[in-house]
């Protein structure tokens, strides 16, 4: 499988993310924020940083890059596309995905490891993290508070729309194992499609046990199943009038 992984001025994650997938065998190539196709890519990552400084808002200025007119029309036909820490917040500045990420509630700067409740299994990003699996992923945001309003919160939790949740070591919701303030403890959601996904914490920075944890492969991992999934149908319809023949 073939990864797109966009590149904006101040990205500081991108080849994160493509070393990310190519440990896990598959390839990931750069896509510049100025181009206007992304090539023919199974899946697309929108990747942590800090793209064009954080100027304005988090993400305000990227969702008007031209590449994410792509993204918008891949995401639109179904592809998947994860966001990771800004870019999670640039899918909420391009409306596809709901809700913002503002300030944290104490309005310093954390970097650090958290604990991570998969809260929705049956998603194209979840699929292959064990059931009880508590991840250990880093954070590094300033803007990591998920906010949304009760409407928009309620229908996440009817959609099962809520993926990941920031909490303790024992898997337990907690105000002291939420490090910005996010509304129900939400690290990360999809959209109502469940093709697009978000999440604050980098999995990019857990895949190798070099960096202290490779829980984030679970994620890359799903994603890959996914699409695995998704050329296997097709992959038996083309051989089918080849077996009818002989």
């Amino acid at each position: 499988m073939h990864f797109a992984v966009l590149q904006f001025p101040a990205s500081n994650c991108d080849q994160d993310c493509v070393h990310g997938i190519r440990v896990l065998g598959h390839t990931a190539g750069l896509v510049w924020h100025k181009d206007t196709t992304l090539g023919a890519p199974d899946a697309v990552i929108v990747p942590g940083g800090f793209s064009y400084g954080d100027y304005l808002r988090c993400g305000a200025i990227a969702r008007f890059s031209p590449v994410m007119q792509a993204v918008k029309q891949f995401a639109d036909n179904g592809g998947l596309v994860l966001g990771i820490c800004n870019g999670f917040q640039i899918l909420c500045e391009a409306g596809l995905l709901p809700g913002a990420l503002v300030r944290n509630r104490d309005l310093q700067f954390h970097c650090e490891q958290v604990f991570l409740k998969t809260a929705s299994r049956t998603s194209p990003f979840t699929s292959q993290i064990p059931a009880g699996k508590i991840l250990r992923i880093p954070i590094a945001h300033g803007e990591g508070c998920y906010f949304a309003d009760a409407e928009t919160l309620a229908q996440l939790q009817a959609g099962d729309q809520i993926l990941w949740q920031y909490c303790d070591q024992a898997g337990e919701l907690s105000e002291p194992a939420n490090p910005n303030g996010s509304l129900l403890n939400i690290a990360g959601i999809c959209n109502a499609a469940r093709n697009v996904a978000g999440l604050m914490p980098h999995p990019d920075r857990a895949s190798e046990p070099l960096l202290g944890s490779t829980d984030g492969r679970l994620i890359f991992a799903s994603m890959l199943h996914a699409l695995a999934q998704r050329t296997a149908p097709a992959a038996v319809a083309a051989a089918a009038p080849v077996a009818q023949a002989a």
